[in-house]
């Protein structure tokens, strides 16, 4: 199972996602994770991320695609992966597009986890990260609305869109997680 999980900083990706990949046992791809690891490892990527990051911006599709290029080659994603975080932009789901065609697979399903602007700010100013100070917080929804937004017509033009409530208990969440990617199960 091939997923990519859209939603906005602070939707509860992160959470879900561990569900996810623990029920369905794919690998987890959350360039959040791997561009804080490059950071904190203070690699050539990491630290030039960092800058991105810290100003509340997207990091350049450039650096995005390479990371993602060369984590899809490792053999855990031969059975299927939860890309948390990528595509963000509509050049970055082509190139996707583009190196899922060359291996000759495709994505299964698009999942969007639908939370309410003011419920985000909530989660995300309580979250106590350093990247989460209401002003970096706010650029970061507008980047989203911005750069992220436009993928979901993206894919539903594709067939590929499912959206799920993401407002509830974990649990409730999970559920309804659960009841769209079932199908998709091996």
């Amino acid at each position: 199972m091939r997923i990519v999980f859209i939603g906005p900083p602070g939707a509860g990706k992160g959470t879900q996602a561990e569900r996810i990949i623990e029920k369905y046992r794919i690998a987890h791809l959350s360039t959040g994770d791997m561009l804080r690891a490059a950071r904190d490892a203070k690699t050539p990527v990491g630290v030039e991320a960092e800058t991105y990051m810290a100003a509340g911006e997207l990091v350049p599709d450039a650096i995005i695609i390479a990371i993602i290029a060369e984590r899809l080659e490792q053999p855990d994603c031969q059975y299927g992966y939860l890309l948390d975080g990528f595509p963000r932009t509509l050049p970055q789901a082509e190139a996707l597009d583009a190196m899922l065609a060359a291996k000759g697979t495709a994505l299964d399903v698009v999942l969007e986890l639908n939370v309410p602007e003011e419920e985000l700010f909530q989660r995300l100013a309580g979250r106590g990260r350093a990247d989460d100070q209401p002003d970096v917080i706010r650029q970061r929804l507008v980047a989203y609305r911005e750069q992220t937004e436009p993928l979901l017509q993206y894919y539903r033009q594709q067939g590929l869109l499912k959206s799920v409530d993401g407002i509830g208990t974990v649990e409730e969440i999970f559920h309804r997680v659960e009841a769209v990617l079932d199908p998709y199960a091996c």
